[in-house]
């Protein structure tokens, strides 16, 4: 069974098509992430999932709710635990008070278990909070009454490396126990950790939906490097390499490097960047062939994923889905 499904949904502001038919499924104790740079319409989509706000056209169910059935949502969303984009506490009010006041509405049965993980400053008023402290409050909100379903907007946003982690871990346990959790993000790295599947809009249009598995063989990883010698594109004959760039280092870098005992000349100092889905030992090879200054890799941008495989215009193919 499934605990979303949303149909040819569709959301029009005055003309603008934030949401233009978009359908998925998300499967019961499933991590799904809803994937696409920042003004997609990710918060659209969820907006209207949750019932704030009517659709244009479409329909969507949250746990069998229709979400144009007033009461079957108000009974729903009982169930679900939502944290949006930028919670808007009452900044006059502790944390504790907040924390209170969704008890009274929702319950707080793993209250005590949350803060515990996510450390919240409980006796200070909102306003003295940083961004970070805010996005764990709201994190303890949205989970405190043990939800089956849980619906959340860059649900990291503000939060430190080590809570980050923490949150990923949290995740993990979460879906173990059979909590579906469906999150938005603009962030490669953090669904690639937490989710099983993705759904991917852009521009108000879905895109595909597939697994994270092949989401990541797709996307590759964003490779910077530098050599000491004198490259142009022509000389890049490397399969799986995407949208290539190289450029000569500026001199001071070169007489760095010479200092630093290189034995470059500053002629002669090239840095090659690309987006890379081949195989790792080829690269290696690649490189092999220089003598390298530098060699970054890491994950490929969201962004640049989107416009290597995902419509960076009318003649890109779009894999696994129509644009």
């Amino acid at each position: 069974m499934s605990a979303i499904t949303v149909t040819d949904l569709s959301k029009n502001y005055d003309g603008v098509l934030a949401n233009d038919a978009v359908s998925f499924e998300v499967a019961e104790g499933e991590v799904f992430g809803y994937l696409g740079p920042n003004g997609a319409g990710k918060t659209t989509t969820i907006r209207t999932l949750m019932g704030f706000q009517t659709a244009t056209d479409g329909t969507a169910t949250l746990l069998g709710a229709d979400i144009h059935d007033e009461d079957a949502m108000v009974a729903a969303r009982e169930r679900v635990g939502y944290l949006p984009s930028n919670p808007g506490f009452d900044e006059t009010a502790t944390g504790a008070e907040i924390l209170d006041l969704h008890a009274s509405i929702k319950g707080d049965s793993r209250r005590a278990e949350l803060l515990d993980l996510f450390e919240v400053p409980l006796d200070r008023a909102v306003r003295s909070y940083s961004t970070g402290q805010k996005q764990k409050l709201g994190l303890v909100q949205a989970f405190m009454h043990d939800p089956d379903l849980v619906v959340m907007d860059e649900p990291t946003a503000g939060l430190d490396p080590l809570m980050q982690q923490r949150f990923n871990e949290f995740v993990h346990v979460e879906k173990r126990a059979g909590t579906t959790i469906f999150l938005s993000s603009h962030v490669l790295s953090e669904v690639r950790r937490v989710c099983d599947r993705v759904g991917i809009i852009r521009d108000g249009e879905m895109v595909t939906v597939e697994s994270v598995e092949d989401l990541l063989h797709r996307s590759g990883k964003f490779v910077r490097l530098r050599v000491a010698a004198d490259l142009a594109e022509a000389d890049i004959d490397l399969d799986g390499a995407h949208d290539v760039s190289v450029q000569a280092v500026d001199e001071s870098y070169a007489e760095t490097a010479i200092a630093a005992g290189g034995g470059v000349d500053a002629e002669t100092v090239t840095e090659l960047t690309f987006t890379y889905t081949g195989d790792f030992d080829s690269l290696v090879d690649f490189a092999d062939g220089y003598h390298v200054l530098e060699l970054d890799v890491e994950e490929a941008p969201l962004e640049q994923v989107f416009m290597q495989f995902y419509g960076g215009g009318d003649d890109t193919a779009v894999p696994g889905g129509a644009a």
